[in-house]
């Protein structure tokens, strides 16, 4: 039972949900379930659709927020039917699992409302989006079954890859930002784009989720992110005092 990727239910209603992705986890190796305000959880309904897969639903987190579920993650992919009009990084299901299955880090997989799915919001907290095909005339999927399709891909992933050869602790600039770093660079971000009158502080929407496109298709390191918040803390800074001399040139230990 593996405990390197996560599945995210966000808001599910209907405890027999629950159980059925606790199932649908366990044969298929996964162990880490983690609930973001369910409607019912603990409930009997949710043990009956288990199916012996309890110890899943034992152990899984409950968090208040998406922001929590996924801050300790380095690769966090939302799973969505529904196309958008800023690239999000699309991919299908089988090649969003080998994606998964490389990340040499923690990764979440994430799946929304019943009914409605993510929101834009929660969809701007993810590196990726995932879609599983279905026929174009009747693409509804109910939530435990979207749960078996990405926790199947992901094993056969497994069985075709194999395990991750490097650590994430020694890949190439260190190990990948996680959530929670990204989420603090980009509450920066804004802070700094708003300060210097870039960005209209009424209407940050649609550049700020951009710029979350951009930063996380460039998937920065921890060492990088802190760099980029080095950055505008100068940025910060330099407002409020004299700007450096024409050519003179920043020491590197000021980053």
């Amino acid at each position: 039972m593996s405990d390197d990727i996560r599945i995210v239910l966000v808001e599910p209603s209907h405890p027999g949900n629950i159980g059925a992705a606790a199932r649908a986890m366990k044969t298929m190796g996964l162990a880490d379930l983690c609930l973001v305000r369910p409607g019912r959880f603990p409930d009997p309904e949710a043990s009956v659709r288990a199916t012996g897969a309890d110890d899943v639903l034992e152990r899984a987190l409950l968090y208040d927020s998406l922001d929590r579920a996924v801050a300790d993650r380095n690769l966090v992919m939302a799973t969505t039917a529904r196309s958008r009009r800023v690239d999000a990084g699309e991919r299908d299901a089988r090649a969003g699992a080998r994606e998964a299955v490389r990340c040499p880090g923690r990764v979440a997989l994430v799946f929304g409302r019943e009914r409605t799915g993510l929101t834009n919001e929660e969809l701007d907290r993810c590196h990726l989006t995932l879609t599983i095909p279905t026929d174009p005339g009747y693409s509804s999927l109910n939530l435990g079954a979207a749960v078996q399709v990405l926790c199947y891909e992901v094993m056969m992933a497994r069985r075709e890859l194999g395990p991750v050869p490097t650590p994430a602790g020694s890949v190439p600039g260190g190990e990948p930002a996680r959530a929670a770093d990204l989420a603090h660079f980009y509450d920066h971000l804004q802070e700094v784009l708003v300060e210097t009158g870039f960005l209209d502080p009424r209407r940050p929407g649609q550049v700020m989720r951009r710029l979350r496109r951009l930063f996380g298709r460039a998937r920065p390191s921890r060492r990088e992110v802190q760099i980029l918040r080095g950055f505008l803390s100068a940025v910060q800074g330099g407002r409020s005092r004299p700007r450096r001399a024409a050519g003179a040139r920043a020491d590197k230990d000021e980053v």
